[in-house]
């Protein structure tokens, strides 16, 4: 069976079952402050686990895209070095919201394995919880035992511990035991020395898991106690690839149709062999699993970035291609090229694989392309610091700087090291790395105690698209505290006006008021697990009284100008640069908004004012708004409406439309177009390759920057003699400027020249280098010049240079490029550690570098310290 058909019959088997089946959600989340990413097929059920929302169904199956590279779940490292993990997988599931549980879960399971997979059960082993003994004092699973007794010989039913048999999403959610199904793939002559069940969670590459029946029964709270959740559900998760090796009788993931694709093309591209070296090997096993990683990452909306996700993705992506620069010798980009057969295998099933691959292609090679710049930068810099090393042990403390500072691997650190015949100090790096995790987490920190329940009520309701304000009751709370907001609560109502962070548009703020008068301000609004989620400093006096919510007016006001006004963006772009245009991401502030788009080329000014009165033009035109609620999806996209792809829609949406902008959208807007005012674009750039960015203003911060504008405007006019033409009389300025300028610099230019021979008689001859350190007076362009005059037609010069203008302090660093390879000196290194003594850093080329910084009282220390780098 080919992959396509084994995902097929999986989910035509449990809709035989009378499940329904549903598709993927991202793998990126967005509504989840718990989570980056999807890592487990729950994750889009957990609202419904914890009894919060109602289950689309009772039954319900899905293939889940995820991705396990942080926290808990984290198989990052284990990838490529064996041929069962991976970072991206696909996860197939069945689940069951308060219908049927570990019987038919258990049953269906074997039927679909043994009978219409045709597994031999002789291979198959199984697993039950076998209690715990700590804390939680858990009993043995004696159910899910005796319904396995009754299908398998008891020696293949092995107990488990709770690590292994008791399923923990994370340090707080839907937990329970479970029984894990697992398949011995070893030849026969093997299998029959040792038996498999001594083999089952031991890391064999053949005795792997293959099927995981979660029996959800608990909820772990913050304290760490279990509480009975209020339904016993099912969440099963069988991972897609191990199924496709079992299924297409190979011994390694790799070896199946999901990824051999990927490998041929690996080793077009390399002219690499697969299978023939065992380096070699994980190199391409590591580029083939990444490229799924990335490019479903990029595909639902997540770019590689310094912050949150975006980093996990540019680790991810900067691991594969340091595989490659050090083992394949690919020192040109090369994943992109990997996009277009993920789409051609994938697309089917994934059908944004194939929408978006352009963009995949283009933001990929970017990454590899400024990476690979990075690695040739960090190799100059690891010779400089291996020339520095006494002995054969290189500082680990320096080892972190070149990691954290330029992103250069440890591991091609260590290993170029050990080429060399250096040893990495790998204490003293992880010490750096550790402090470096420490402060970062203690920065970051949440403490979030348990929810106090006051009400029995999870049918939460928005109001606030028809109101700003509403009686509301208090349903729970709870206190969370972190280092950077401090004590804060969380509160949670039976109904509420306020409009919470997504769709890029940002939570109301507002107050909640007592009978007696008593005033809790809320400061911001989210949603986490589908409850809307209001954060306010105190508790009201009496939490379980009746109180007045009310949203700040003014605040919501502009913030609706600010979203409406993206819509409309969105439809001028298309309009005036094609309908490739995408939206990609959008903050809508109160003060202005921000608006992300997939185009390939900066915008002209000519479209930047198309665009701009393309918007004008349709908020003058006052047009209404037009909403319609619990709209059928397929009936809002048959209307023309556009959904986002990365979104996540419910069977039924909302569609918002101004004339002939239709968007699915949960946001507020203003109820005719005139209410925006205005619209001006301040700014427009690059984010990343292929996707443009456009900030803009409205409403009243349109009025002040035309306000602002016109008094510069007529502080000009002043400055300039009451000049009747401003633009005229500045242009008669500049020019006269100019020419000041340059006879400024002629000036300059010659005083160099005469100070170059006097500074040629001062040099001093310090081990085999012309040494020259000296503080002049001279601009930062005229030393520069100087330098490179007094350098011609020599090969020994080094000269340390600093200048003081404006308060300020810079250094400037020479080295001859035959002294640079001689010494293994680097001018950028030097003057990043002499920038240290005024207060300042800077960097540059091995020949040539520049610092500047804030405390001139140094340049002396600076300047004697230079000669030190000669020996």
């Amino acid at each position: 069976m080919n992959s396509k058909d084994i995902r097929k019959q999986f989910l035509a088997f449990f809709k035989s079952k009378e499940h329904h089946i549903v598709p993927s959600a991202p793998m990126v989340i967005k509504d989840d402050p718990t989570l980056l990413f999807t890592n487990a097929g729950m994750n889009q059920f957990k609202a419904q686990f914890l009894g919060i929302d109602q289950p689309k169904a009772p039954r319900v199956a899905d293939t889940q895209k995820c991705l396990r590279v942080s926290g808990k779940h984290n198989d990052l490292e284990e990838v490529g070095k064996d041929t069962y993990h991976h970072t991206m997988f696909e996860m197939l599931g069945n689940w069951s919201f308060g219908d049927y549980f570990k019987e038919e879960a258990i049953t269906w399971a074997w039927e679909l394995l043994t009978e219409v997979f045709k597994i031999d059960k002789d291979r198959l082993y199984v697993s039950v919880f076998e209690g715990s003994t700590d804390a939680d004092a858990l009993e043995k699973d004696h159910e899910a035992y005796a319904l396995w007794r009754n299908i398998v010989p008891e020696d293949r039913i092995i107990m488990g511990n709770k690590k292994d048999n008791f399923w923990e999403m994370g340090d707080q959610g839907p937990c329970g035991p479970c029984s894990e199904i697992h398949v011995d793939l070893r030849p026969d002559g093997e299998r029959a020395k040792t038996p498999g069940a001594s083999l089952v969670n031991a890391d064999h590459p053949l005795v792997v898991e293959l099927w995981n029946l979660v029996f959800m029964q608990y909820n772990r709270k913050a304290n760490g106690s279990l509480e009975p959740l209020p339904a016993k559900h099912v969440d099963t998760g069988m991972g897609f690839e191990r199924l496709c090796m079992v299924l297409q009788n190979v011994t390694s993931n790799y070896d199946t149709d999901v990824f051999t694709p990927l490998i041929r093309e690996m080793e077009t591209i390399t002219n690499a062999v697969y299978g023939k070296k065992a380096e070699t090997d994980i190199a391409i096993r590591v580029i083939v699993d990444h490229i799924r990683a990335v490019a479903f990452s990029i595909a639902d909306g997540q770019l590689p970035s310094n912050t949150g996700a975006g980093y996990v993705i540019r680790r991810i992506l900067r691991r594969a291609v340091r595989y490659g620069f050090t083992f394949l010798d690919t020192k040109e980009p090369f994943m992109f090229r990997l996009a277009q057969v993920l789409a051609r295998t994938m697309g089917e099933a994934f059908p944004e694989l194939k929408e978006q691959k352009q963009l995949i292609e283009n933001v990929v090679k970017e990454e590899e392309q400024s990476f690979l710049k990075t690695l040739d930068q960090g190799l100059v810099l690891l010779d400089v610091m291996i020339a520095n090393t006494k002995g054969k042990v290189v500082d680990g403390a320096k080892a972190f700087e070149l990691y954290d500072t330029f992103g250069f691997p440890i591991d091609l650190t260590a290993l170029i090291l050990g080429e060399k015949g250096y040893t990495l100090d790998e204490a003293g790096f992880n010490t750096a790395m550790q402090a470096q995790k420490d402060r970062s987490k203690s920065a970051s920190a949440v403490s979030k105690q348990d929810w106090v329940v006051l009400l029995d009520d999870k049918e939460q309701e928005f109001v606030g698209y028809d109101v700003l304000e509403a009686r509301v009751n208090l349903v729970k709370y709870r206190e969370v505290t972190s280092k950077k907001g401090g004590t804060q609560y969380q509160l949670v109502f039976n109904l509420t006006p306020f409009y919470p962070e997504g769709g890029g548009q940002i939570g109301d703020k507002g107050y909640l008021e007592a009978s007696n008068g008593d005033v809790v301000y809320i400061t911001d609004t989210k949603r986490e697990n589908n409850e809307i989620v209001h954060y306010a400093k105190n508790l009201p006096k009496k939490p379980d009284a009746s109180l007045n919510a009310v949203v700040d007016a003014k605040h919501r006001a502009l913030t609706e100008a600010n979203h409406t006004a993206t819509h409309l963006l969105h439809q001028a772009l298309r309009e005036v640069l094609g309908g490739h245009v995408e939206q990609k991401g959008s903050s809508v502030q109160a003060n202005y908004l921000r608006f992300d788009f997939s185009h390939f080329s900066k915008m002209t000014p000519a479209e930047l004012q198309q665009v701009e009165d393309f918007v004008n033009a349709r908020i003058h035109g006052r047009l209404p708004l037009e909403e319609r609620r619990n709209v059928p999806m397929q009936e809002a996209l048959a209307s023309g409406a556009m959904a986002l792809f990365g979104e996540k829609y419910g069977d039924t949406v909302r569609t918002i439309q101004f004339g002939k902008s239709v968007e699915l959208c949960g946001g507020t807007h203003v109820k005719n177009t005139g209410d925006i005012w205005h619209f001006k674009i301040k700014s427009e750039g690059a984010v990343a390759a292929g996707i443009r960015r456009v900030e803009a203003i409205t409403s009243d911060a349109a009025k002040t920057f035309f306000l602002e504008s016109q008094e510069a405007l007529d502080q000009v006019r002043e400055v300039l003699g009451r000049a009747q033409d401003p633009v005229k009389a500045v242009a008669g300025l500049q020019e006269e400027n100019a020419a000041l300028k340059k006879q400024l610099a002629q000036l300059l230019k010659d005083k160099a020249k005469n100070l170059k021979s006097e500074l040629m008689n001062h040099l001093e001859e310090v081990n085999g280098a012309r040494f020259l350190a000296r503080k002049l007076d001279l601009d930062a362009a005229s030393i520069k010049d100087l330098c490179f005059e007094m350098g011609q037609g020599r090969q020994d010069l080094f000269l340390l240079f600093a200048t003081e203008q404006n308060g300020k302090a810079l250094l400037s660093c020479y080295i001859s490029k035959k002294l640079v390879a001689a010494k293994a000196l680097h001018a950028g290194t030097i003057v990043r550690e002499l920038g240290k003594h005024i207060q300042g850093g800077g960097g540059g080329q091995p020949f040539f570098a520049t610092a500047g910084g804030k405390r001139p009282e140094g340049i002396p220390e600076a300047l004697e310290r230079a000669r030190t780098y000669l020996g």
